[in-house]
């Protein structure tokens, strides 16, 4: 009886042992087909024509008079608003800004001498927001016929007086995205048949930040996000998609 009882145990002990083992193999059969994957990035870029242009038109007068010195800039300004619209830039396009007004002498640190410097600085800003912006790149190239008739225009405290935007990126966003994704799966399965293999099912995919630049700006920076560049008239747009996909 007790030999029987040993020969049950011995039995029930292998029977254990197999389907454990069957369970673990099936366990680490699974956990490598599972962990067979390839990450890839798909791109798309774009070279586009920016559709709004934003010109700071500035002049600035000095003067001992703070009266003397306001009416010349209004003369200035409304000089400079005529050249505008006498080359077919529309009024509503035109926002007069408020003039400031810099008083040296009142200044804390500044060696103000009566006599040895004006005492006001005036200046008056015009900002031209438009559309056509064709049409704005020409007339910025014509300013020397405000001096002509008398106009100085001084230099932008915003670096480049004239600025271009590109605010239409709804419009391509998802094309771009598609032929994104379809760039990453292209650069995957390329790897699964480089490897004898098959590609999967995709894993997990992540979109990355679009990314705008002046067309002659380096992209080099990838996926940094809305970039800075609004000097050329002329943009490159590029997102970038990372994906994962199982091999089989």
């Amino acid at each position: 009886m007790k030999t029987s009882s040993v020969w049950i145990a011995s039995i029930a002990l292998v029977v254990s042992f197999g389907i454990n083992a069957l369970l673990i193999g099936r366990s680490l059969q699974r956990f490598r087909n599972e962990d067979r994957s390839v990450s890839v990035k798909g791109f798309s870029e774009r070279e586009v024509k920016s559709d709004l242009a934003v010109w700071i038109i500035q002049t600035r007068m000095a003067d001992n008079d703070l009266m003397e010195g306001s009416r010349a800039v209004e003369a200035a300004k409304n000089k400079v608003i005529d050249f505008l619209l006498q080359n077919q830039i529309k009024q509503d396009e035109i926002i007069v800004e408020g003039v400031g007004v810099l008083d040296k002498k009142a200044q804390q640190y500044d060696n103000f001498q009566q006599g040895s410097a004006f005492r006001y600085l005036i200046t008056q800003k015009l900002q031209i927001r438009s559309s056509n912006v064709d049409l704005i790149q020409k007339v910025s190239r014509m300013t020397g016929e405000l001096l002509q008739v008398g106009v100085f225009l001084s230099s932008s405290d915003y670096g480049n007086p004239l600025q271009f935007y590109f605010t239409k990126l709804n419009d391509i966003k998802p094309e771009m995205i598609t032929e994104a994704t379809q760039n990453a799966r292209k650069a995957a399965e390329q790897f699964a048949v480089e490897n004898n293999s098959k590609l999967g099912q995709l894993k997990k995919a992540n979109q990355g930040l679009f990314t705008i630049v002046d067309r002659t700006a380096s992209l080099s920076g990838g996926e940094g996000g809305y970039a800075s560049g609004t000097n050329d008239l002329y943009k490159k747009v590029r997102v970038v998609i990372s994906a994962e996909y199982s091999i089989d």
